[in-house]
């Protein structure tokens, strides 16, 4: 009719899953991929691990390492992109699992995902804080004179509070309109663009000296007498970390779907679109670090300029040192690594905020009436990027009094987002196909070949995350995240067992009449209405 105005795809499709569109629709393809690539990130999981993962076995590796996981990674996010044409909701990963697991099953499936998606984000905006504080301890060790100059080495009270203050800071931006995270995040994705391009090409011009090839692409070396690990397969096993690390984060497109437009197509664009920019890029930075190794054993030395703490500021340090003789350039490359993540960890609170938003308005969260609200001018919630902050925060304290707080929060991290990725895939595997409605991207008969290497593939990643990183196991090295998420698990299981299997039906649809709202004929689910 003429003067009508088109309902938005996305929105269209929401309405007809049972919601309505109380988020502002506003952001463009573009936008959502500059967060969902933020939340990637270039270098914040690679920088951080880089070190551990080239101790285990050498450069060689780490390299092919990147170029095989992101291989499997590519199935998890064709699954992931066919799911998300179909479902294009907020509630992403764990109303993904309560419609493709049906009537039955769904409400377990959606409270497993749900909450192993949480716990997964939430941590995961600690392995940003952590990860940024220790850069910024690299950057001001080597301000004020270096470890073998007398520089400020931060103590662990003050960590802590550059922890605390990062997730803060992320809580505080979070509170605006998201056209302010948006911008911000368009910030992001041209920083790390451009910061890492000219890292990629700088570096290994600077250094004075650069490894040859064979080295780069064919040594391999193990070092049982620093990580205690004899066996070279398990060696190698623990050096893909950085790469499994790496790479996740994708889903965010999925977060923002019920804020973007034409979100049943452009959610899956994200969604594949980040993943193969951070696997060209990734490369890059980890052939442009490695390349430039002036001496491997020095890197993890303690006494080196560095304190032996962080292997990639020990690179820079060597080649801008070596070529100049001052660390400045140095400190400026490490100022653009520690913007990525400031950026990352705002991008993954946004994500979490959103998870835990959707989970209280299905009433699955304590106090769901808190955590659910929105903000009257900014339409955000608010209150649950809050309560993602202080659960960050409070998973920091440990950094008082322990060494391994960041191999355990990264175990956790990886663990419960990619772990929440399983859900659905397993899920849209076994479904019939006829039960299953597409959107616009469709993998038609490829879909359960690619599902079912995905589903392996987060098995397994999900496995060498919860196992030992040095021998003999002790109360220092010890790998935390199987205790610590075991105890969540299982307090989280108790709950479905005693109560909240009792009234938790999973995704709890606002609009009581779709055709008087401008959906559909209701979600259909295996042939029964939700």
């Amino acid at each position: 009719m003429a003067g009508e105005v088109a309902i938005d795809s996305g929105e269209k499709r929401l309405n007809e899953l049972g919601y309505k569109q109380e988020l502002r629709r506003e952001m463009t393809l573009f936008k959502t991929l500059a967060i969902s690539f933020s939340t990637m990130t270039l270098f914040t999981g690679i920088t951080p691990l880089y070190g551990s993962s080239l101790r285990y076995t050498g450069p060689a590796s780490l390299v092919w390492g990147w170029v095989v996981v992101s291989f499997f990674t590519w199935f998890v996010g064709f699954a992931m992109a066919e799911i998300c044409s179909s479902f294009p909701t907020t509630g992403s990963l764990y109303f993904w699992a309560a419609h493709l697991a049906g009537p039955v099953w769904g409400p377990l499936a959606s409270w497993c995902c749900a909450w192993l998606e949480a716990i997964g984000l939430i941590a995961g905006i600690g392995t940003q804080a952590f990860a940024g504080s220790q850069v910024l301890q690299s950057i001001i060790l080597l301000c004020t004179g270096t470890n073998k100059g007398g520089g400020y080495l931060t103590p662990r009270w003050l960590f802590l509070l550059m922890y605390i203050g990062l997730t803060f800071i992320w809580a505080v931006l979070n509170t605006f309109a998201l056209e302010v995270i948006a911008f911000l995040d368009l910030i992001s994705m041209w920083w790390q663009v451009i910061g890492g391009t000219v890292i990629v090409i700088v570096l290994p011009l600077v250094a004075k000296t650069t490894q040859p090839a064979s080295y780069v692409f064919t040594h391999f070396e193990t070092a049982p007498e620093a990580t205690g690990i004899r066996s070279s397969a398990y060696a190698a096993i623990l050096s893909l970390l950085v790469s499994q690390y790496s790479l996740y984060g994708y889903d965010a497109a999925a977060h923002l779907t019920e804020e973007t437009k034409g979100a049943d197509k452009n959610g899956p664009i994200a969604i594949l679109s980040s993943i193969g920019i951070i696997t060209v890029f990734g490369w890059a930075y980890i052939l442009a670090l490695t390349f430039s190794i002036q001496d491997f054993s020095y890197l993890f030395d303690p006494s080196n300029e560095t304190a032996g703490t962080f292997v990639p500021a020990q690179i820079l340090f060597d080649a801008f040192h070596g070529r100049y003789g001052s660390s400045a350039g140095a400190v400026a490359l490490l100022f653009v690594i520690w913007g990525s993540f400031f950026f990352g960890g705002l991008s993954i609170t946004t994500s979490a905020a959103r998870v835990v938003y959707a989970l209280s308005r299905d009433r699955g969260v304590p106090l769901s009436s808190v955590w659910r609200r929105v903000h009257p001018r900014h339409r955000v919630p608010s209150n649950a990027v809050w309560l993602c902050a202080a659960a960050c925060a409070l998973l920091g304290l440990p950094i008082l009094w322990i060494n391994v707080v960041f191999t355990a929060i990264t175990s956790i991290a990886t663990i419960g987002w990619v772990g929440g990725y399983a859900v659905p895939i397993f899920a849209r595997m076994v479904m019939r196909e006829e039960d299953f409605s597409p959107g616009p991207f469709y993998l038609r008969r490829a879909s359960r070949p690619v599902c079912l290497v995905a589903f392996l593939w987060i098995c397994y990643t999900c496995t060498v995350f919860l196992l030992p990183t040095a021998y003999p196991i002790s109360a220092g090295n010890f790998n935390y995240a199987p205790v610590a998420l075991g105890a969540c698990l299982g307090l989280i299981g108790l709950w479905w067992v005693l109560d909240a299997r009792r009234w938790f039906k999973g995704p709890v649809r606002n609009i009581d009449d779709p055709q008087k709202d401008g959906g559909g004929d209701g979600v259909r689910n295996n042939g029964n209405k939700v």
